[in-house]
């Protein structure tokens, strides 16, 4: 393995780029999971299944589209899914959650509409579904870098403003926190790095990298700041693991992934249960009591 990685170029795009999205997913995820917002992510993942087969079927017809990354268009239509989201929930105030299911069945119902105007699936489209290492070019490592980037900034700059607001929102918007500016930034980051997570783990397991190392995580942090420590150690482990496994047992990278994250979260489970744990309530211990 290590000597093949050396010599192979598609392997060391693999590792870079996991390593990556190991370290982004789980952060966001720990945001995701204290809002009971878990489920946004399935909804974007879908619509970016939209936009990657938009991408190859215009790659038939259009010139341009040819040698366009269609990761490039699956961030277009996660960003604008997140967009559409916010303001559905703005739209049925008191039935928020409602807005999720809305982009996500429009998500599906668009992919399947493109794929078979592009005469069904083909292998490219196979790949962002269920994710590959051999899939993955160094224009990919270089997009998620970039992604990678932006995302760690606005995390540092919105830190606090995530944290108050993720537990206690009232009281943020008494404080006179921006609202709808803090959650339109931080849903466009979840676009964004869901867009940049499908090479490696595909579109359709992409939510699990976002909620399974965060739930093990949350089994044994005994602070907020710890959960992000115990959830990008438990993705980065998910993610490096289930790539050496699939190169050496020939499987698909996404599914080995996912089935490591399972396994590392019911182990957390059976040793927090022995260790006598008891489970956090995150919200009132930094919401209201």
């Amino acid at each position: 393995m290590f000597e093949a990685f050396f010599r192979y170029e598609f392997l060391q795009n693999a590792f870079f780029t996991g390593v990556m999205i190991g370290l982004l997913a789980p952060m966001l995820g720990v945001f995701l999971v204290v809002r009971r917002l878990s489920l946004i992510a399935d909804a974007l993942s879908h619509i970016t299944l939209s936009g990657i087969a938009a991408s190859l079927l215009l790659g038939k017809h259009v010139v341009f589209f040819q040698g366009l990354n269609p990761l490039y268009m699956g961030m277009v239509f996660s960003v604008g899914g997140a967009l559409l989201i916010e303001q559905l929930r703005s739209v049925y105030q008191y039935y928020k959650e409602i807005a999720i299911p809305i982009i996500l069945s429009g998500g599906i119902g668009l992919g399947v509409v493109f794929i078979s105007l592009a005469d069904g699936f083909n292998n490219d489209l196979f790949n962002y579904l269920f994710g590959s290492v051999i899939a993955v070019t160094r224009s990919d490592l270089w997009t998620i870098l970039g992604v990678t980037i932006v995302v760690l900034v606005v995390l540092t700059l919105f830190y606090k403003e995530l944290f108050f607001l993720s537990f206690d929102e009232e009281q943020a918007v008494v404080s006179g926190l921006n609202r709808k500016l803090v959650h339109f930034i931080f849903i466009v980051m979840v676009a964004l790095v869901i867009a940049a997570s499908m090479r490696i783990v595909g579109i359709l397991l992409v939510s699990s990298l976002m909620t399974l190392p965060v739930a093990a995580a949350m089994r044994f942090a005994k602070g907020f700041k710890q959960m992000f420590v115990y959830s990008i150690l438990f993705g980065q482990i998910s993610v490096i693991g289930g790539l050496i496994l699939a190169y050496q047992l020939d499987l698909a990278p996404g599914g080995t992934i996912v089935i490591l994250a399972v396994l590392i979260l019911i182990g957390s489970i059976a040793v927090d249960k022995m260790m006598g744990g008891r489970q956090i309530n995150w919200k009132r211990v930094y919401g209201k009591k």
